[in-house]
């Protein structure tokens, strides 16, 4: 059963499996052996406005970094080059080669210093002393584009099986089924439902070899899943909690993302819907937003 705490304390020496989120679609899980940090996006210390983690609360070394793909508001420089120091492994996304639109991330990150990159590829996994990492396979939430430096991570840790989908829009459920074959039942999933996304030329409009009409433009956008689609998702993994994060509900992500959600906007209409569903099936669900903090056995 998992539980609800509040603590300070950026190290973690307990026999459990701690969980802090810290905002959009950054997580960390620790254990008494491994720290696992998800798309470090982190605020500063504010004593004004919600409670939330800093970068004060978290552990002196990090293991893993995974990110999930290569927008902004997941790989955010400002943030990386401040935990340089503190991070043993970067975990990325396999990205194809001499694509302007799906530049190479690990060029990046080997260039302002990060010198252990693993990639990884889908359904290729990663073991360590407390279980396994494995790529899921990211689809939609780059505007039909061929990018392919996107994964969701499915994280064993210490028996509890974890899924973050950050941005995923399940365009296909069968591929959910088909990997599912193949992985067991998650315990806790994270979904973004960021489900009406910018145009396509917000944020590849540049990077693009000519202009795009108006109506291309406007039709072919960064969204991710709406309630039916994330249903099942819940549904396909089996997953016993699900939680929607990567909203850009935090006031740290205002000048990242741009935006301004309110109750009357179709992203927290869908959620809502989401949240409702799940709870009417008997699934632990919520909203994240601003910081939380669990605890899990382990099995």
């Amino acid at each position: 059963e998992a539980c609800y705490q509040q603590s300070d304390a950026g190290n973690y020496s307990g026999d459990k499996v701690r969980i802090r989120y810290f905002g959009h679609a950054c997580v960390l899980l620790q254990t008494i052996n491994t720290s696992i940090l998800i798309d470090p996006v982190i605020s500063y210390q504010n004593k004004i406005g919600i409670s939330r983690y800093s970068f004060h609360d978290l552990p002196d070394k990090i293991d893993y970094v995974l990110l999930t793909h290569n927008h902004q508001d997941h790989v955010l420089i400002e943030t990386l080059l401040q935990l340089r120091h503190k991070i043993k492994k970067i975990i990325i996304p396999a990205s194809q080669g001499g694509v302007l639109v799906d530049p190479s991330l690990k060029l990046i990150l080997e260039n302002i210093g990060f010198n252990s990159i693993v990639t990884l590829s889908e359904l290729e996994h990663i073991d360590y002393v407390d279980g396994e990492i494995v790529g899921v396979p990211f689809f939609g939430e780059h505007a039909d584009l061929n990018i392919q430096t996107k994964l969701a991570y499915y994280i064993n840790l210490k028996g509890n099986n974890l899924l973050f989908c950050a941005d995923s829009n399940n365009l296909e459920p069968q591929m959910y089924e088909n990997v599912f074959n193949i992985l067991d039942p998650v315990d806790f999933l994270f979904i973004g439902m960021e489900c009406d996304g910018a145009p396509l030329s917000w944020l590849y409009g540049p990077l693009l070899t000519k202009p795009l009409n108006n109506k291309n433009n406007l039709s072919r956008r960064l969204s991710g899943s709406n309630s039916i689609k994330a249903w099942d998702i819940v549904r396909i993994t089996k997953c016993k909690a699900a939680y929607v994060y990567a909203m850009g509900l935090e006031p740290w992500l205002k000048h990242i993302m741009g935006l301004n959600c309110s109750e009357e906007s179709i992203q927290i209409i869908e959620s809502n819907k989401f949240i409702n569903l799940c709870k009417d099936n008997n699934i632990i669900s919520e909203r994240l937003y601003g910081k939380k903090q669990w605890f899990l056995p382990g099995k």
